[in-house]
């Protein structure tokens, strides 16, 4: 499968991506500057972390409009899954591709630790190698992560099952503890938390190659698909 990791200025999480995507899990992987228009040739496309353009007016709100995510946009109406991590997920939001917005943690301090993160929907590319109420250890490392949708929004979807993963304790206030969304669609999805960070027991988890695995597993059914 051919990956593309797209980079904005003060993305810092791209190189972990590519080292998971390409030495941990042997897939293709490309960086991408955030002035790219094309992703035909691409099976899926990451947002990685990072402080894009400084998180100046809002986090992700000036990379919601960088040239790269027109492609983007084409790319995941096409049906090819996206994932969007921290930064990514608050691009996403800002880019209207994942419900609710991403503002200031509760305590007004930057997060980095473990957290725990519990499964609420495994029915989801990006969940399929888990279990619905698993729980999976994965870093946070954000200033502004707090999930907020209004009510109505938010009730709907956990109906929909499109919230997927909640944090086990109150991390930084987010709404109903969500830390990972899907598009009603299921094929772009956002979380606060860096599995790229935890892939090798010797950092504490690997829970996080789950998911980017479970990635691997949606490319390739985009491929079948458009076969």
């Amino acid at each position: 499968m051919r990956f593309a990791i797209i980079r904005f200025p003060g993305t810092w999480s791209d190189r972990d991506c590519h080292h998971v995507l390409h030495d941990v899990l042997e897939q293709q992987a490309d960086i991408l500057w955030h002035r790219t228009t094309d992703l035909s040739g691409y099976d899926a496309v990451v947002l990685p972390g990072g402080f894009s353009y400084g998180d100046y007016l809002r986090c992700g709100a000036i990379a919601s409009l960088a040239p790269a995510m027109d492609a983007v946009r084409r790319f995941a109406a096409a049906g090819g899954p996206v994932l969007g991590i921290c930064n990514g997920f608050q691009i996403l939001c800002e880019a209207r591709l994942l419900p609710g917005v991403l503002r200031p943690n509760q305590q007004l301090e930057f997060v980095c630790r473990d957290a725990t993160v519990r499964v609420e929907s495994a029915d989801t590319l990006f969940m399929r190698r888990c279990e619905e109420g698993q729980e999976l250890v994965i870093p946070v490392k954000h200033g502004e992560g707090a999930w907020y949708a209004d009510e109505g929004q938010f009730v709907q979807l956990a109906a929909r099952g499109q919230i997927v993963l909640r944090y086990a304790e109150d991390v930084n206030g987010s709404l109903g503890n969500v830390a990972g969304v899907v598009n009603d669609a299921g094929n772009v999805m956002g979380l606060m938390p860096h599995p790229e960070h935890a892939v090798d027991p010797l950092l504490g988890s690997a829970d996080g190659g789950l998911l980017l695995a479970a990635l691997v597993d949606a490319a390739a059914e985009h491929v079948l698909a458009a076969a």
